[in-house]
């Protein structure tokens, strides 16, 4: 049967987060703990493998930061 699609503005959850992701590339292992342990997908790896956060689809919950082995993850205030 038909399937339903959402506008891809209904998904962004930017609007209400107070805290976002910031990554320290030089403490960053490349593990990729963050994109695997993100509920909402927020993160893309760059040329060099490095995560790369996709702020539009991240509701700030610091799982990423929490699960960052060598703490490459700070949450800090949304600007």
């Amino acid at each position: 049967g038909p399937v339903a699609s959402l506008p891809s503005d209904v998904l962004h959850t930017s609007s209400w987060r107070t805290l976002q992701p910031v990554i320290d590339r030089d403490r960053c292992t490349r593990c990729n703990f963050c994109w695997e342990f993100c509920p909402d997908d927020c993160f893309d790896l760059d040329a060099e493998g490095y995560p790369v956060v996709k702020l539009l689809y991240c509701k700030g919950c610091g799982i990423c930061a929490t699960e960052c082995p060598p703490h490459a993850i700070w949450m800090v205030a949304e600007t």
